[in-house]
């Protein structure tokens, strides 16, 4: 089996970043027998701020860009019908796919994850990280790319630059508060007329579950204050927002690491710390290891299908679903619809809002609602492969998911997984675990994209239940290092720290959930009475 070089030489990633040019859809790049020597101290990174992006590993990129045919081998790997789509039976509709899930026989469901640890992942990753300039497979040092969100898990996705920077985010007659409006039957992001959501990230209307974690993050703020003032709190907007961002964070450390990642490994970063990503104190920064690849593992958790609520939808047709609204997560025919077909975003109407006990364990007699989410693999729901264009950052093709995670390796010159793997000191996965891409040539069994390659990485070493070894590694350190490094973050700031606000059992309890989270913003299924 054939293994990439591990030569070293004094030339810095910087040094080889700054040999790359690129004209409009051509790349420019030394010999592939240069670049592969290129490979200075494995971890540590290159130094850059936190309005930008930077890298952790510096080593020589998984192929040679200068190559004839490696973009389209790439395009291929992604296209639908490729190798990363699962072949759902989209014709049979959305509600067969949930209940008869032997119908979908490549796209296994995971039975650890409740639906709705996909859309919080995805919420997460839009409150760490904004790309809006780097251009798709064209190569981009990440020192030059700014991100627009702050690294931070302080949920500046949700509150911008606070009242006074963004105050058509916040109620006219009480600043304090977040506007909320309402869809018909239940709550629903502020809107302009046309129907543009009036929120700090506009990612955050990009299908109705994110839109919905949204609306219930506002509510949960503005429960906050309400039980602050009932207590006679004083600037109740700042003592508001430490106590949702630190129970936030609470959730992040001790439900979804855990779900993704497996208790073990968190245990072992946070009790001997981080290997390699370590930036100076001050100076965390989203990697493109991780932004480009390793948390893009969400994408393969996504159904292609969801149960949007139990009974949003009482006048429609019963052989759909109804009186619960059943949708794809994208489908073409909703394009132009003004309650479209599909489960998008950008969309009001009474059936639009998300019925939580599909997504997240509420227990009791709500427990039978639940969906899983679908395994961390290297299959991806077919929905996912012809998406809508306005949900794009770019706004145009490819419109196959798959295609774009992996143009992003050559945007951001990512090292292979097996690279990767051998600086980490774990036993990579060669060549004979990927024959699905000797196909595509290029070498790319035993040098692959590193998001190909986490997903077979969880497939291979944990049955696609969670992260596993460069996967896990990469995303357990950069989301518990952005923690210890923000000095505003409970785990900076008090450590022994635990949840004030009261659970679903109406006490604190010293722990909190998601469904707590969802309970105490009023938009969980004994709240709404469904």
């Amino acid at each position: 089996m054939s293994k990439p070089s591990n030569s070293r030489t004094t030339v810095s990633r910087r040094g080889l970043l700054a040999g790359i040019g690129a004209g409009a859809g051509v790349l420019a790049l030394r010999p592939m027998e240069a670049i592969a020597s290129v490979v200075t101290d494995a971890a540590g990174g290159l130094a850059t701020s936190p309005d930008r992006f930077g890298r952790i590993f510096n080593l020589a990129p998984f192929a040679d860009f200068n190559a004839t045919g490696l973009r389209n081998a790439l395009m291929a790997m992604g296209r639908p019908g490729g190798v990363v789509d699962a072949r759902d039976p989209v014709e049979v509709g959305p509600v067969r796919l949930i209940t008869e899930p032997a119908l979908s026989p490549n796209n296994l469901d995971n039975p650890n994850n409740t639906a709705g640890v996909t859309f919080l992942g995805q919420f997460l990753d839009h409150d760490m990280t904004f790309d809006q300039t780097s251009p798709l497979g064209v190569v981009t040092a990440p020192e030059t790319s700014p991100n627009t969100r702050t690294p931070a898990l302080d949920l500046d996705s949700v509150y911008g630059r606070g009242p006074s920077g963004d105050p058509q985010l916040y109620q006219t007659g009480d600043r304090d508060k977040f506007r909320v409006e309402s869809g018909g039957l239940f709550e629903d992001l502020p809107r302009q007329a046309n129907r543009t959501a009036i929120i700090a990230d506009p990612r955050n209307d990009e299908n109705l579950m994110i839109s919905g974690l949204h609306a219930a993050f506002l509510l949960f703020h503005n429960r906050v204050v309400d039980r602050l003032r009932s207590q006679g709190q004083t600037n109740v907007f700042a003592a508001a927002q430490q106590q949702v961002r630190w129970h936030y964070q609470w959730i992040i450390l001790k439900e979804f690491l855990p779900a993704i990642l497996g208790q073990a490994l968190v245990d072992d970063i946070l009790r001997n710390g981080r290997r390699v990503y370590r930036p100076p104190a001050g100076q965390q920064f989203i990697p493109v290891e991780f932004q480009g690849a390793c948390y893009r593992f969400g994408h393969s958790q996504v159904r292609p299908s969801y149960r949007a609520n139990l009974r949003g939808d009482p006048n429609g047709n019963p052989a759909i679903g109804a009186p619960a609204f059943f949708g794809m997560i994208f489908d073409p025919a909703g394009e132009g619809q003004a309650d479209p077909v599909d489960l998008r975003g950008g969309a009001r109407a009474p059936r639009r809002f998300i019925g939580w006990q599909t997504f997240f364990d509420f227990g009791g007699d709500q427990t039978q609602h639940v969906r899983p989410n679908k395994r961390i693999d290297t299959k991806i729901s077919s929905a996912l492969l012809n998406l809508p264009l306005q949900t794009l950052p770019d706004g145009t093709p490819p419109t196959a998911l798959p295609a774009r995670n992996l143009l992003r390796h050559i945007t951001w010159s990512i090292p292979s997984g097996q690279a990767i793997a051998q600086a980490l000191g774990i036993p990579p996965l060669w060549a004979q675990n990927f024959p699905e891409l000797q196909q595509f040539a290029h070498g790319l069994p035993s040098s692959t994209p590193l998001w190909y390659y986490i997903l077979k990485e969880a497939e291979v070493m944990a049955g696609g239940l969670r992260l596993a070894g460069v996967g896990a590694r990469i995303v357990g350190e950069v989301f518990i290092g952005l923690l210890q490094l923000d000095p505003t973050s409970f785990l900076a700031t008090n450590p022994n720290w635990v949840p004030t606000l009261p659970r679903r059992g109406g006490a604190p309890t010293g722990d909190f959930r998601m469904v707590d989270l969802l309970t105490f913003a009023q938009v969980d299924p004994t709240s709404r009475g469904q």
